[in-house]
């Protein structure tokens, strides 16, 4: 079974085609992506008028690439993102999606874009025992159960305000670092004492919900430490607080992914979302999951970030669990929670 995947929830335009096996494994055929981030770069952050405008002039390009690059010509099933994410550059997604299953009379699969996040990992390590998933990206963080793919995922806790992602992407931008932020922060950590600054760790107090996270006091404690320095008249230790904010994030998303890995009785963790991609996230993770004996599987960084190949993954274990086609009158759902795996 070939199914192909469409992604647009943010600002990448994303068309992957799979194959299904009889051993219920999925080979990866094609993974196409075009990334507005550029056009987002001068404004700081992803403007989502700007995003749908480029899902538009990118879906027909990327479709054919990914087509040409499988060597398919109509795919089995299509499968699309129907939320969460931005409402206008979801439309685009999902109309390309109904004008091709339309075309090619072909069954629409409308799915969640969390769940793809966790469903990709099976390409590089195979079927997915029951586990705990860390999801961080700009715009979520999340720590789910997740039984089966096919299944809904039970989520154990989320953000309370800023996403992680989005953490980062404010801390460079108070630091002149740019956008995005993310890989800007990893590199000015490098050279950076992540000791040097004592920055809080929201939500990990005793009366803290367990696997929520708040990442806005963060971000506010840098900008303090920022302006304490400028009315000093004192440089500001660029390198030092980076890495001591991105520690401050490592820690706390560490330190709640193993108590739910403990709390849940699975050893299996699952990290997926581009800020995933974070070195110190990635280490200080793998250290904590081997001194506690959980497995951890993280997709190579390509596949943390938005791609239809998570889509179309996704929405293959959808379709092996047997689950209905979405009618071509489906709509975006642009809050749509993790719980819902496809409609």
């Amino acid at each position: 079974m070939i199914v192909m995947g469409i992604e647009s929830s943010c600002d990448e335009t994303g068309v992957g085609i799979v194959r299904w096996n009889d051993d219920a494994t999925t080979t990866l055929l094609a993974d196409e992506v075009a990334s507005s981030v550029a056009e987002h770069a001068r404004f700081g952050g992803v403007v989502p008028e700007v995003a749908s405008r480029a899902h538009l002039e990118a879906i027909v390009p990327t479709m054919s690439r990914a087509r040409d690059v499988a060597g398919v010509d109509r795919p089995d099933a299509i499968a699309v993102t129907i939320g969460p994410g931005l409402a206008g550059a979801l439309l685009v997604g999902v109309a390309a999606a109904k004008a091709y299953a339309a075309a090619w009379d072909i069954p629409l699969y409308a799915v969640n874009h969390l769940g793809g996040h966790v469903a990709v990992d099976t390409l590089e390590h195979g079927p997915m025992p029951q586990c705990v998933a860390l999801l961080v990206s700009g715009g979520h963080t999340h720590l789910l159960k997740v039984d089966d793919l096919g299944a809904p995922i039970v989520e154990l806790g989320t953000t309370v305000d800023d996403a992680a992602g989005e953490a980062f992407d404010k801390v460079a931008r108070l630091l002149g670092l740019g956008y995005p932020g993310g890989p800007a922060l990893d590199a000015a950590a490098e050279q950076g004492d992540p000791t040097a600054i004592r920055f809080p760790r929201g939500m990990t107090g005793p009366r803290d919900a367990r696997y929520d996270f708040s990442f806005s006091g963060l971000k506010t404690a840098v900008a303090r430490f920022v302006e304490k320095c400028e009315r000093a008249g004192d440089p500001i230790p660029l390198a030092d607080v980076a890495a001591s904010f991105q520690e401050a994030v490592a820690d706390v998303l560490s330190l709640k992914a193993m108590r739910a890995c403990e709390d849940s009785g699975v050893d299996t963790l699952v990290l997926g979302g581009g800020a995933t991609a974070n070195s110190r996230i990635r280490s200080l993770t793998a250290q904590r999951c081997a001194d506690a004996g959980v497995t951890l599987r993280v997709p190579r960084p390509r596949l943390c970030t938005d791609n239809g190949v998570m889509i179309a993954t996704l929405g293959a274990h959808v379709i092996a669990g047997g689950a209905q086609a979405s009618p071509l009158t489906v709509a975006t759902d642009p809050g749509m929670s993790v719980q819902i795996s496809a409609y």
